[in-house]
């Protein structure tokens, strides 16, 4: 795609894999899930080489920059060379997975958690879980 080429944020972020679809990176843009220097955009916003876009994904956030543009859907190995990946590793879903398990797993045999213990489980996820 030529740089003088204009381009949509929502289809740029279709194309290079960050949303599913276009119409669910267009409800990402409505709801303010996609900032360009803490700017909310439109989905109409034209993209431009060098931009640093902030996505929000659930809880997961994500840090791109525009390096190529991309109009049309490609296979996720070809789409990795149009951005740049600004994400810090403490940010990224396999940091947090390291840390965060939602399973605590208990001795075979000793039975069922009492009431106590139950409580004591859940305010130790309670901390886990705190951002």
């Amino acid at each position: 795609m030529q740089e003088s080429e204009k381009l949509r944020i929502d289809k740029y972020l279709w194309a290079i894999r960050a949303f599913k679809t276009r119409s669910i990176a267009t409800e990402a843009c409505k709801a303010g899930r996609v900032k360009l220097e803490g700017n909310n955009l439109k989905a109409s916003h034209l993209v431009k080489l060098g931009d640093v876009y902030t996505l929000q994904k659930g809880s997961d956030k994500k840090i791109i920059e525009v390096t190529q543009l991309l109009g049309k859907r490609v296979d996720a190995k070809t789409a990795i060379n149009f951005y740049k990946d600004l994400t810090p590793f403490e940010k990224t879903y396999a940091y947090k997975s390291q840390f965060y398990n939602t399973h605590l797993s208990r001795d075979k045999g000793t039975g069922r958690p009492t009431k106590k213990d139950r409580r004591d489980i859940g305010d130790l996820q309670e901390g886990w879980f705190d951002n």
